[in-house]
């Protein structure tokens, strides 16, 4: 009889935004010089047509254009006149287009700056009387994509049941549950995610969830449930891999051959959104377009995390509190997309790789940071990070009456925590470690175990990172270091029934049986739907002769998942135990129908006198 495989704990990306919507003109003030083409910009007649409106079409009509989240629309000269001052205070101020990373050697796909010679003609053309030009100079409107901007999905699921979101109020965050359409494995390319009334979304994010996690937060199916901050279970080795991320103005990002996500039956896809009041009861009905390849997965990324909140203490009118983390690579990587994630205190955001030859690069720097305006970047060419890199993060907060985005007047002390009033201090990469045939585990498995390592380090009382290293000390067989791991989050977390769970099947596993039944017991009576704490409770009371008690567990196991030829071929086992030979090798043949080469079944089978039927 065998023990069913350890659960992961997954940290996922945290929602927390938005409740301004006015327009800020305070930031970083250009350069005051002038280059020679801005002073001819300043001396020369500038137009729309010729000057204003390819910059327009380039970095602002993906979201300001009819049925998109921008307040009004700028593909005509009318629009632009009627908005012109306006214009030219939020292009001067870096305000918009909202593009918050400085410039660097490290390239971003997509970036949406305006370089100085564009702000300046802006400036001038408003200072010049808004002059339209000569209509031959207008280039032709960019080519927006209407509907499905990938074309027509291969499916589209929508939500079961709209959510009503209330008309005041704030930190508004509600999870939709959407059952994958799949009835084998199939492979994700692209997602696009259409969250409802952009108006009423700031931005979301896809978690995968193949345990179905989410349904048992839902008062009934397809209800939803609230909730910021997910963690989701996974039955087998299966961090997190991709980005699956939107805000307005976003494109649904393809992934390359060889990166595509896996989705199996039963998979649930939870949509977590973050939604924002406008004043009169409002309904939000999302819905997903998937994007199928035939090109199954080559190579395996994982989401890296590195965060300090326990740091996160800033005292009121404090200018320049400084949180840092870093993170030595076991492994080489590239890296492929960063977000970096605060409140509305964050000031300067900051994440810097110091190579092992003493080099040091910027991954990213936000000098003027908005919440509002946060997004996932890709990097247009992967960032190369071999081993013994330390990737190092330094976020500055401004506490003081100076921060025009200062939720509280007058300001108040901040800690740690999941509203936007308070503070978070997370910087997450998308990594893809580097191939080697000398390796001999997973790689990505190395990286979470030193990740792990490194959290406890941090803070001994952390529970995601005990159970994680527990989790992967046991795949590779180093049981008693992880039984020690178990006890450990089970001390911080003693009602949790995963914990409880993964703690007993590490004693069974040790042999320790008689330890093992009162933590499975314990999380049978939190959760007595839970599959995984039937079975090894199962195989606990079997093991010490407990064949009727046995009995049961696998008898509510098959129950609950009747396509377990495991859970069959024990059930039938323990009817043998007890002289039931003909439910026995019922149960026998039905674990073969789900596994034809399910050994167990075929031995014991054997065993009764009758070999397996051929099918």
């Amino acid at each position: 009889m065998t023990v069913v495989p350890q659960k992961f704990l997954r940290s996922v990306l945290p929602l927390v935004c938005i409740a301004i919507l006015g327009i800020a003109l305070g930031g970083r003030t250009p350069a005051q010089h002038k280059t020679p083409a801005q002073s001819a910009a300043r001396q020369s007649q500038v137009t729309f047509n010729r000057d204003i409106a390819p910059i327009l079409y380039r970095a602002c009509a993906q979201c300001h254009r009819p049925g998109e989240a921008g307040p009004f629309s700028l593909l005509t000269y009318a629009d632009a006149k009627s908005h012109a001052r306006q214009i030219a205070a939020v292009a001067k101020s870096r305000f918009m287009p909202p593009w918050l990373p400085e410039e660097g050697a490290l390239k971003f796909a997509g970036e949406l700056r305006l370089s100085e010679d564009e702000i300046t003609r802006i400036q001038a053309w408003v200072e010049q009387g808004t002059v339209e030009g000569n209509p031959a100079d207008l280039p032709p409107k960019a080519n927006f994509v209407e509907g499905w901007q990938l074309g027509k999905p291969d499916v589209i699921v929508k939500a079961t049941k709209p959510y009503a979101l209330p008309a005041d109020g704030s930190d508004n965050y509600w999870n939709f549950v959407f059952r994958a359409p799949v009835d084998r494995t199939r492979w994700l390319q692209a997602m696009e995610i259409r969250p409802g009334d952009k108006r009423l979304v700031h931005h979301a994010n896809v978690l995968v969830d193949r345990q179905q996690n989410g349904r048992r937060l839902e008062a009934e199916p397809g209800a939803g449930f609230a909730g910021m901050e997910l963690t989701i279970e996974s039955e087998v080795f299966d961090p997190d891999s991709h980005f699956l991320f939107w805000k307005p103005g976003s494109i649904p990002y393809v992934e390359p051959d060889g990166m595509a996500l896996r989705l199996d039956q039963d998979t649930d896809l939870i949509l977590n959104t973050h939604l924002q009041p406008s004043g009169k009861p409002e309904t939000i009905q999302p819905t997903l377009g998937l994007y199928f390849t035939d090109k199954p997965a080559t190579k395996y990324p994982i989401l890296l995390q590195l965060e300090n909140d326990r740091l996160l203490d800033i005292p009121a009118g404090e200018k320049h509190f400084v949180v840092t983390d870093e993170f030595t690579l076991p492994v080489g990587v590239d890296l492929l997309a960063i977000y970096p994630h605060a409140h509305y205190l964050g000031k300067d955001l900051q994440a810097i790789a110091k190579f092992p030859d003493g080099r040091s690069e910027t991954l990213i720097q936000i000098p003027d940071w908005n919440l509002n305006w946060q997004a996932v970047y890709r990097y247009a060419q992967p960032v190369k990070l071999p081993k013994s890199t330390t990737i190092s993060m330094k976020f500055v907060y401004d506490n003081s009456d100076d921060n025009v985005r200062n939720p509280n007047d007058p300001p108040q002390r901040v800690v740690a925590g999941n509203r936007a009033v308070d503070e978070m201090a997370h910087l997450w990469l998308q990594v893809l470690p580097e191939d080697s045939a000398q390796a001999k585990r997973d790689p990505r498995a190395e990286i979470l175990e030193a990740m792990a390592v490194h959290n406890l380090q941090k803070n001994s009382e952390d529970f995601e990172a005990h159970f994680n290293l527990a989790a992967l000390l046991m795949g590779r067989g180093e049981v008693a270091e992880a039984i020690t791991h178990f006890a450990e989050a089970n001390r911080i977390r003693p009602n949790e029934p995963t914990v409880n769970n993964a703690f007993g099947a590490a004693l069974l596993a040790a042999g320790r049986t008689e330890e093992s039944v009162p933590y499975l017991t314990a999380a049978l009576n939190a959760r007595p739907d839970y599959f995984d704490a039937r079975y090894n409770l199962g195989n606990a009371l079997a093991s010490l002769g407990d064949f009727r008690g046995a009995l049961a567990q696998f008898q509510t196991a098959v129950r609950i998942n009747p396509h377990d030829a495991n859970a069959e071929a024990n059930l039938g086992s323990a009817f043998a135990e007890i002289g039931d030979i003909k439910q026995a090798r019922l149960h026998y043949q039905r674990a073969l129908q789900l596994n034809p080469n399910h050994e167990l079944a075929k031995e014991n089978l054997q065993q009764l006198g009758r070999e397996p039927s051929p099918r």
